[in-house]
């Protein structure tokens, strides 16, 4: 029975959705269900804090190696939590507020931090471009030239190079013609390939094909 009642739940919310979808005099079934899928997820977030918890404190407390990293992990979600709870339990105001505690660690800490892995970020997508963008075949240097025209038309040099061209003729134009014929078709297709994938796996779920979110094959 741990098999069949997740496989009918998913089975039922997903004929829920797909019913209304066609019969829009069921929708109030569609919002019944959607605040109850509201309501899993906040349970879902406090056991997602809690598993977080439970594996750092293991990590801490059999001496691994990166026993450093839990031990930060721990103390900053213990420090956000009671910086978010504080104000609701003081005076009942919202810890996002301008002035708050919780708003000057996320704004002091966490936005800065972001930034730097985003910094970071752009050394390896660099690295990625310069394996992806090397002339190899056929395919691969049409790549190379289409990134080449597409980041040139992108900056001032692009049209400071062209200048004596007519305004239709410039690198910035030859730019946008890549990106909105050859690059949105491809992106296109890819999208219908995803929506096909999306299709066909939510089929498989709702049938009971699809098993390995509870654990099968």
């Amino acid at each position: 029975m741990r098999r069949e009642i997740p496989l009918l739940i998913t089975g039922f919310v997903g004929a829920v959705y797909i019913v209304s979808f066609f019969i829009p005099a069921l929708g109030f079934v569609e919002t019944v269900t959607t605040d109850w899928i509201l309501i899993i997820q906040a349970f879902a977030i406090w056991l997602g804090a809690l598993n977080l918890l439970k594996i750092n404190l293991l990590k801490l407390s059999t001496g691994k190696k990166d026993r450093v990293y839990a031990a930060v992990v721990i103390v900053s979600f213990l420090v956000m939590a009671g910086a978010g709870f504080a104000p609701l339990l003081r005076d009942g105001r919202d810890y996002q507020a301008a002035g708050s505690s919780f708003a000057w660690l996320f704004d002091a800490f966490y936005v800065p931090l972001n930034a730097t892995m985003f910094a970071l970020l752009a050394f390896f997508v660099a690295s990625a471009s310069y394996r992806a963008f090397r002339a190899r075949n056929k395919e691969a240097t049409l790549l190379l030239l289409a990134a080449f025209f597409v980041m040139l038309g992108r900056v001032p040099l692009g049209d400071l190079l062209t200048a004596a061209l007519p305004d239709g003729w410039r690198m910035s134009s030859w730019a946008d013609v890549i990106m909105n014929y050859p690059q949105l078709a491809g992106q296109r297709a890819i999208m219908i390939g995803i929506a096909l994938g999306i299709v066909s796996t939510s089929l498989r779920l709702v049938l009971g094909i699809e098993r390995s979110h509870i654990g099968g094959e």
